[in-house]
């Protein structure tokens, strides 16, 4: 760990955060669910709220993805997506969805500006998230794709989208 310049899990409690929080709405896959903390914990995101049907911590089929992240990144679970995206609002976070519909944003035009909270949201595997959240949100934003397939994997959408953030927040090769 020491050699890996790694966080033990004290001082990652203590670090600043990336004002970003993820919003998994009605989310199967437990798997899912772990790779999304793991993500979460590498690009130190401030929370995750898991809302509807989505599985919450502890689990082992959670923890098989996660790798511990479940005891470094703070979540907590709300019955519904709903609720949870009012409160994000009331305390100023810009809410998008990660989700093709008519007017979204490709990923890689979205303008994240500074000092800006923004809230992301993920919906179900199959069906996407669902119309009441997509009436709250500020927009939605979509992964350009170019193959014939137009989806990818909750676990894969949050990797890019995570790290396109965190880089945009950091001014990474910009």
């Amino acid at each position: 760990m020491d050699e890996l310049n790694r966080k033990s899990v004290d001082e990652f409690k203590v670090s600043k955060k990336n004002p970003i929080t993820i919003v998994l709405d009605n989310i199967r896959s437990m798997h899912n669910v772990g790779s999304v903390f793991r993500t979460a914990d590498a690009f130190l995101l401030e929370r995750i709220y898991l809302c509807g049907y989505t599985p919450q911590p502890p689990h082992r089929d959670i923890n098989k993805t996660a790798l511990g992240a479940t005891e470094t990144v703070n979540w907590k679970y709300f019955d519904s997506a709903v609720i949870a995206i009012i409160g994000l609002k009331n305390e100023g976070y810009k809410i998008v969805a990660v989700e093709q519909v008519e007017n979204s944003i490709a990923l890689n035009r979205f303008v994240l500006n500074d000092n800006e909270k923004i809230a992301v949201i993920f919906g179900n595997e199959v069906s996407g998230v669902g119309d009441d959240v997509l009436k709250l949100c500020n927009g939605c934003i979509e992964i350009p794709q170019l193959g014939m397939k137009h989806s990818l994997n909750i676990s894969v959408a949050a990797g890019i989208v995570i790290w396109e953030l965190v880089r945009k927040k950091l001014k990474v090769d910009n």
